[in-house]
């Protein structure tokens, strides 16, 4: 399988008004968003972000309402077009394609899955998975023999012929998923795509995509206000407020070393079990040849139930390949679940 590519956003700006290209140098000089709106009418979307997402890897984008989160993720595809900045992948700047370009860019490099599902309520499940394969110009017959390998895949095998009002949120949600991976691009955005599902059926959803993704390897930029989803979904996350970048890195970078009080009051609450890895807490200068063994990038949740069913207090830290590389106490493993951990 090739490698994926990645995407690299560079200091973009998006001003909503008549005159946005003349009000960049001014937020470049420090006026703020409510300084701008106030004495120029005009709206600051998105400020100087800078976000490198990885190839085949999931990219969330977190943030409150009004933060910027869904303005830049409609970048990507150009459905807005930016007033200053590049949006790169590969080596094509997105902002600089023409029509036909573009075009051509949305069918073959993108797929959209969205919150209220955008099905056509007059199609079927199949003939709305196979839309965007339509619209390429497949024939209809190879058309329908991809979706219905992706509709089997969300689950939905046996509905094919089903309408979108006879089907629960989840299961729409499902036909958005095979209806974007029909088209086999390389970019899946997905606007808080999960929202709109009840908790359970959301964490469901969670699990198709993660499930998916370890056999696709797709770039995925995934939005949400929800922490919890961010921290099981993401490779990495970036924290948006006001349009602005505050912080970003991994899941546990995030909750370990939030860089300031809006980024540590959104992670206070944060279950440590289910998002520190053993290899953070374990003691590297010692290490055991015997007795019990947990993986070094297993979450502490999970060595907790180790030390549980094997009754014992120390453990040996293995890498990969099996090797020893640290030791893990139980002691440590309680602490850290539940106070933040000193570097």
């Amino acid at each position: 399988m090739a490698e994926a590519t990645g995407i690299e956003i560079k200091e973009l700006y998006k001003i909503f008004g008549p005159n946005g290209k003349e009000m960049v140098q001014r937020v470049k000089d420090g006026m703020s968003k409510s300084e701008l709106n106030e004495k120029h009418n005009h709206v600051l979307g998105l400020n100087n972000i800078n976000i490198s997402m990885p190839g085949g890897k999931i990219q969330v984008v977190m943030g409150l309402s009004g933060s910027g989160k869904s303005t830049l993720i409609r970048h990507i595809n150009r459905l807005i077009d930016p007033t200053d900045g590049e949006v790169l992948y590969g080596n094509e700047d997105v902002c600089k394609m023409s029509q036909t370009e573009l075009r051509e860019f949305r069918r073959h490099k993108t797929a959209m899955v969205f919150q209220k599902f955008a099905l056509l309520p007059h199609r079927t499940v199949m003939k709305n998975t196979v839309y965007g394969l339509e619209i390429q110009g497949v024939p209809m017959k190879e058309a329908e023999e991809r979706a219905a390998r992706w509709i089997a895949r969300v689950g939905l095998e046996g509905f094919e012929d089903h309408y979108p009002n006879q089907l629960s949120g989840g299961m729409q949600q499902r036909v958005g998923l095979a209806r974007a991976l029909t088209n086999d691009a390389d970019i899946l955005l997905m606007d808080e795509a999960f929202s709109a599902l009840d908790p359970l059926i959301r964490m469901d959803m969670q699990t198709v995509l993660l499930d998916l993704q370890e056999e696709l390897h797709k770039t995925i930029v995934f939005i949400t206000h929800d922490l919890d989803e961010a921290l099981r979904l993401g490779d990495r996350i970036a924290i948006l407020r006001d349009g602005a970048v505050i912080q970003q890195g991994t899941g546990q970078q995030i909750v370990l070393k939030p860089e300031d009080s809006y980024i540590a009051d959104f992670v206070k609450e944060v279950n440590r079990g289910r998002v520190i890895r053993v290899e953070t807490v374990m003691d590297q200068t010692k290490t055991l040849n015997t007795g019990t063994q947990i993986p070094a990038n297993v979450m502490l949740e999970e060595a907790a139930k180790i030390f549980a069913a094997e009754g014992v207090n120390e453990a040996s830290v293995i890498n990969r390949s099996g090797t020893p590389v640290g030791v893990l106490t139980i002691q440590d493993t309680i602490s850290a679940m539940v106070t933040p951990v000193a570097h």
